[in-house]
């Protein structure tokens, strides 16, 4: 009985450990399963706040760029308002210096008809209704004044030409009629002022290297130019907008060291604040 017993065990024990571990192996797949759905939840999450990031992130590029139009508009638009207030400057300048230069032709007229009325054996009849001579030394000197009118004449229709297209917004055409001028009339006393609206009109179209050499050889060319003080401060904002910084305030405490009365002086007291 006992034999028979121990040989029966087994085939009745057989199907019991089947069972128990077909229920184990179903049990994993199940921890599995959930495991797997856990992680591709979590996934999912990430790859939904990934996007929501990269979407965030393009947001702000495009803030970025839209801000870096808007900035670069209003450096040009800067650069534009300075030019032309140095032109406001520049007119206004030259009206004053026209009314002075009339004031001046009027009192030499006046003091030639004055001058006039006092017979002179040199000039109008001679007495007894002869011709009266005319001194060759005052026709040579009248002739060269009248030159000189029409050298100056020339000088300043050029001039004037060139500030016209720097007016209307041509600063490349400016540049190059300043820079025509200048090469032509190195010796006229509005030389220094072409060689200063040849840097202006070059930082005007964001040239800032070339704005830079023409101001420097302004200073370098003209160092007693009225135009000196303010060829500086346009080198200061050239050296700015290239990124340096440092050279840009040297040249300010330049400007206040050497022209402490100027107005360039002042914006440059305003800029170092």
């Amino acid at each position: 009985m006992s034999r028979f017993i121990s040989r029966v065990t087994p085939l009745l024990l057989a199907p019991l450990l089947a069972l128990s571990f077909n229920a184990h192996a179903l049990f994993d797949d199940n921890e599995a399963r959930k495991r797997i759905e856990q992680t591709n939840t979590r996934l999912s999450q990430l790859e939904t706040q990934l996007n929501e990031r990269l979407t965030a992130l393009e947001q702000r590029s495009q803030a970025v760029l839209e801000l870096s139009a808007q900035l670069d508009g209003i450096r040009n638009d800067i650069a534009q308002l300075r030019g032309q207030i140095e032109v406001l400057t520049y007119e206004l300048g030259e009206a004053k210096k026209r009314q002075r230069d009339l004031y001046t032709d009027l009192d030499s007229r006046l003091s030639r008809l004055e001058g006039s009325q006092a017979s002179s054996p040199m000039s109008g009849n001679a007495p007894g209704g002869g011709t009266a001579l005319i001194d060759p030394a005052t026709a040579v000197a009248g002739s060269a004044s009248s030159a000189n009118a029409n050298d100056g004449a020339t000088e300043q229709k050029a001039y004037d030409a060139a500030m016209e297209q720097f007016k209307r917004g041509d600063y490349a055409g400016a540049a190059s009629a300043f820079t025509v001028f200048a090469a032509t009339y190195p010796q006229s006393p509005l030389a220094s002022s072409a060689q200063y609206w040849i840097g202006n009109a070059r930082f005007a179209q964001r040239d800032y290297k070339a704005a830079i050499a023409a101001q420097t050889q302004l200073l370098q060319k003209y160092p007693d130019s009225p135009k000196a003080p303010d060829a500086m401060l346009n080198l200061a904002s050239a050296q700015a907008e290239l990124g340096d910084k440092a050279a840009s305030r040297r040249t300010l405490q330049d400007i206040i060291a050497k022209y402490p009365g100027t107005d360039a002086a002042s914006k440059a007291r305003q800029r170092l604040r």
